[in-house]
């Protein structure tokens, strides 16, 4: 009887084609040990995981993509000593149906701990929106953090995650990163990445915060699918700023020191000391908008920035707006 397919075999397979060169079906298929027909079959499985695998007679198979898998140990070396100080637990895990939910289930004695994950199933994003999550190709990891007290402006905290992602993907060299209010990361005109923080507590009481992060890093149209936005890549704005895309592990890890200290600095000093670098940041400030609510409220105008308790002000039929997040959805229409 024929050994059941593992996840190890499959990731054999990955690591075999992980360098993006041409590798012929015979050499894959001597090398596990098994046909060209259970080669293909293993391929197939790849293919299901989200992995771009070419085919072309004569030459085989490669990725389209060089891969490199994270690595928790990389990953923890690579940590500022501040943060190596405070973050409990690092785990990678080939695949889960959400980071965010497996650390929402977990135990709060680790936190504050970091799950990566290779892929996910049920990836997901504010609104309820699906969160694309091939094999290997973006950044999919979940911060789970313990407040001893409920924060004053916990609704405030997604802006302040999106200031220290901004800060970490600028340490990486891409300086005209912006942050699209309230929860994306954009270049240009295209989403790079986005933030959902869900939380458990009870208010005047202690406070658990999880903070889901999606960065895309090398994606390729075929391992989006039908996104139903624009989008760009860590390594399309590296492209574009004529400098080496980052290892994932190294992103990662810039990554985990840039929230730490954030969430220091939120505890310390709440939303205050972030709101003039969210301004800075700002991709909607001086455009027009459009702002559509729950009750499905229209508001068009031209956007102003936030005020110190992150609601969006909008200047709309001559007067002033202040629009907080909530089941809200902004779109830049234009230059005023």
């Amino acid at each position: 009887m024929a050994r059941p397919l593992s996840d190890q075999d499959l990731l054999a397979l990955a690591d075999a084609l992980a360098a993006g060169a041409w590798c012929s079906g015979e050499t894959l298929a001597a090398a596990a040990g098994i046909s060209r027909a259970a080669l293909a079959k293993r391929i197939a499985h790849l293919r299901d995981w989200g992995l771009d695998v070419e085919t072309q007679p004569g030459l085989g198979y490669r990725l389209q993509s060089p891969l490199s898998r994270l690595d928790a140990e990389q990953i923890r070396s690579a940590l500022a000593p501040y943060t190596q100080a405070y973050l409990r637990q690092l785990d990678v895990v080939l695949r889960t149906d959400s980071t965010n939910q497996r650390l929402l289930e977990a135990g709060h004695a680790a936190d504050p701990q970091m799950l990566f994950a290779e892929m996910q199933s049920a990836g997901r994003g504010r609104r309820g929106r699906v969160w694309r999550s091939p094999f290997g190709a973006n950044l999919y990891g979940s911060l789970a953090w313990s407040f001893p007290a409920w924060p004053p402006q916990l609704g405030t905290l997604p802006l302040a995650v999106g200031v220290a992602c901004a800060r970490a993907i600028r340490t990486l060299g891409i300086d005209d990163v912006r942050l699209k209010w309230p929860n994306d990361l954009r270049v240009g005109a295209a989403k790079l990445g986005g933030i959902l923080i869900e939380q458990r507590g009870e208010a005047g009481g202690a406070c658990r915060v999880v903070i889901g992060i999606g960065l895309n890093i090398s994606m390729s149209a075929a391992q989006a699918g039908a996104l139903d936005q624009a989008w760009t890549s860590l390594a399309q704005a590296c492209i574009s700023a004529g400098i080496a895309t980052p290892s994932r592990n190294l992103v990662a890890s810039v990554l985990i020191d840039a929230l730490i200290a954030a969430l220091l600095q939120f505890e310390a000093s709440g939303f205050a000391s972030f709101l003039d670098d969210w301004n800075a940041l700002d991709a909607a400030a001086g455009q027009a908008v459009r702002v559509t609510g729950g009750a499905q409220e229209v508001i068009e105008g031209i956007a102003c920035g936030i005020d110190a308790d992150g609601a969006l002000i909008v200047d709309s039929a001559g007067r002033r707006r202040h629009l907080h997040a909530g089941d809200v959805s902004l779109r830049i229409t234009g230059t005023s």
